[in-house]
């Protein structure tokens, strides 16, 4: 079976320093509407130590390759990333139903597909938070309330199943298809730095680093994860931040 990556790699830093891209995109993705004033959104990053002259430089570039719309207000997410907002709410707020033993499966069925569709394919099946099984068969625990993407009947079957074998635990094929014990070891790692994160810009780089993570929560049933879980733990630790700087940027736009 494949373990499916829920956590960074032993080398990958925890914790990657903010581009005034990241600053811009962070602050963007956490407003909603995600629309920000130009005049404003350059007192926003000085915060967080962006001068203004590599703001400007950061924006063009995200224009140019599409992050970003220019409006008559200032500077707004694009369509395409409108999608990446979606997800990372949801990563905060997932929806969840209660849990009745069902899995979702899904096996990939089309064939005669090139290395980047299938690379995209995988990305797109990891993103619902499947796990994958075995090469082209995707799995988890029927317990969140979302549709599964339009087109994905075009290139795989879908159906309910309850896969084990007689007497395994459920638990135990939730361990073997996720790496539970690292996620959560991750998740107390980043709660100890938001602790320490007393400066404007670490305390964005610790929270950058947290949807990260937040990202890859399979948000398992209960019954499924390993005592003391820390999910619930860091979502609220993000929530809190989230309200501090929304509660910023209205200040900020609301005192112009």
């Amino acid at each position: 079976m494949r373990r499916n990556e829920a956590a960074a790699a032993p080398d990958d830093p925890l914790l990657r320093p903010l581009s005034a891209r990241s600053v811009v995109l962070s602050l963007l993705l956490g407003t909603h509407p995600p629309e920000l004033p130009a005049k404003e959104l350059g007192r926003l990053v000085g915060g967080f130590d962006v001068g203004g002259s590599t703001l400007r430089a950061a924006l063009s570039r995200m224009v140019a390759a599409g992050d970003l719309r220019r409006t008559d207000a200032g500077y707004r997410l694009s369509e395409r990333l409108l999608e990446r907002q979606r997800r990372q709410d949801e990563s905060v707020r997932p929806r969840t139903r209660a849990w009745d033993g069902d899995w979702e499966l899904v096996v990939i069925t089309a064939t005669g597909r090139g290395p980047a569709e299938r690379a995209g394919l995988r990305a797109r099946l990891a993103a619902l938070r499947l796990a994958e099984l075995r090469e082209g068969v995707w799995l988890r625990p029927a317990n969140l309330e979302r549709r599964l993407p339009a087109g994905l009947d075009e290139v795989a079957e879908c159906c309910a199943a309850r896969p084990g074998r007689p007497g395994r635990p459920a638990a135990e094929l939730a361990a073997s298809l996720w790496p539970l014990d690292a996620w959560s070891g991750t998740a107390r790692e980043l709660l100890g730095h938001i602790g320490r994160a007393a400066r404007p810009a670490d305390r964005l780089t610790v929270f950058a680093a947290v949807v990260r993570h937040l990202l890859a929560d399979p948000v398992l049933p209960p019954g499924l994860l390993p005592d003391d879980w820390p999910g619930g733990e860091l979502r609220a630790a993000y929530a809190g931040y989230r309200r501090e700087l929304t509660g910023e940027v209205r200040s900020r736009v609301g005192g112009a």
